[in-house]
């Protein structure tokens, strides 16, 4: 016998049960879904490395996009 559930582990709650299911390994076997959302407030990728380059730029002095 299996025995799908969907749990909210946004919840306090949710969280303990999955938390509890984890203990049981042998006999629990968990899936987690994964969204395809982007959260709110998240910059895109692209966004992000060009951020992380300036920063490095700023810091050594170096641009690190123009080594081959």
């Amino acid at each position: 016998m299996s025995v799908i559930a969907n749990i909210d582990d946004s919840t306090p709650t949710g969280r303990k049960i999955v938390r509890e299911l984890e203990k049981h390994n042998r006999v629990v076997k968990l899936s987690y879904s994964h969204t395809e959302e982007i959260p709110e407030g998240c910059i895109p990728l692209e966004e992000g490395i060009e951020e992380f380059c300036r920063q490095l730029e700023s810091k050594f002095g170096y641009d690190i996009r123009t080594i081959e």
